[in-house]
């Protein structure tokens, strides 16, 4: 299991960066994004779309047995601005409780400084990640 960032951390750490620097951070954070595991790979059908994003992006959200949130994205390497939101979410909220996922900040994407260096409707796209997510989690603990 990935080790949990603290958003305030995260924010800070594009905050204190030179802008020129803000979508290298970004991008790098694309490559950290996990491979789905089997169960997923082999049965896309399982995975909702995110149509906020301008590519092709793919999630899916589990609570696991200890009722923390468990997420999985499915995002190609030519896309990696969409992979470096996914990548950044799963950062900071796989791994937390349901109650905390849910409560977690939707504002989040727009405190991390990238106004400047990707467009307002890419910024969307991570918001839509975002609610998605906390759809999908709301849907699962209410079975």
């Amino acid at each position: 299991m990935a080790t949990l960032e603290l958003p305030e951390t995260l924010i800070e750490d594009f905050a204190s960066i030179r802008e020129s620097e803000r979508l290298d951070l970004l991008l790098e954070f694309s490559e950290a994004l996990p491979e789905l595991p089997a169960r997923y790979a082999d049965h896309p059908e399982l995975l909702e779309r995110v149509e906020e994003c301008q590519s092709p992006i793919y999630l899916f959200v589990e609570i696991d047995q200890d009722n923390l949130t468990r997420l999985f994205f499915s995002a190609p390497p030519e896309a990696p601005t969409t992979r470096g939101f996914a990548s950044l979410l799963f950062s900071v909220i796989d791994g937390l409780s349901v109650q905390d996922a849910l409560d977690f900040d939707i504002d989040f994407p727009s405190k991390l400084s990238l106004q400047k260096v990707v467009s307002p409707l890419r910024l969307r796209g991570m918001i839509g990640i975002l609610s998605r997510i906390k759809r999908q989690l709301r849907e699962k603990s209410l079975k």
